[in-house]
């Protein structure tokens, strides 16, 4: 997977958030997105996940060499976007069923092996609407990271995790995030430890 962004600017109103963002994105590669809050890393996720579409500039999608049409990535991705919500009428053995119908899951991951993974065994018959924003974070987290996807874009993971979980997160990097392409909008440390690759939102804020 590659994606270039040329000269790519967001406009609100009558607000550049972005501007003149050059970048060059490919798998090998894990990228972390620091700046302050409120300066455009979650707007820079949503352009790139297609949620957006920028004011200004080009962005090419490739894989396996070849061209991928912007209207085709959502089929290469995963996003765990804190606006994005879980319907939680499933039980969390529904919500993994539902989901695997639509994305699978890597390896010889399947819905019980996932509940396993969460430590939500109890649960798993439970209405997700009776669930903590922590095990809330963790499932998205979960159906994410654990997604056989080629992209994968984390907004603040940890953000509503204890300390538990921020390790439980870590863990599930570590096992699940290789060969793909990573991309993490932070300023925790914790949630682009993995990250090689640091670039600064305020470098296009001129």
């Amino acid at each position: 997977m590659k994606i270039e962004l040329k000269d790519i600017a967001k406009r609100y109103r009558f607000e550049w958030v972005l501007r003149g963002v050059h970048l060059k994105l490919q798998t090998g590669k894990n990228y972390a997105i620091t700046g302050p809050n409120g300066s455009g890393k979650s707007t820079l996720l949503k352009i790139l996940s297609g949620h957006l579409t920028p004011s200004k500039g080009k962005i090419h999608f490739s894989f396996n060499e070849k061209p991928l049409p912007s209207d085709q990535i959502y089929q290469h991705l995963s996003y765990p976007a804190p606006y994005i919500d879980l319907i939680e009428e499933f039980t969390l053995l529904e919500a993994l069923q539902f989901h695997q119908n639509f994305k699978p899951f890597l390896g010889n991951q399947n819905p019980k092996s996932i509940i396993d993974l969460l430590g939500f065994k109890k649960a798993q018959d439970k209405p997700i609407r009776y669930f903590s924003s922590g095990m809330k974070q963790r499932l998205k987290l979960a159906l994410a990271i654990c997604s056989d996807t080629n992209l994968l874009l984390l907004d603040e993971p940890t953000a509503t995790l204890d300390r538990q979980g921020v390790e439980w997160y870590q863990s599930l990097i570590r096992e699940f995030a290789g060969n793909r392409l990573v991309i993490v909008a932070s300023n925790v440390e914790e949630d682009f430890f993995f990250c090689e690759e640091r670039v600064n939102i305020l470098d296009f804020k001129k």
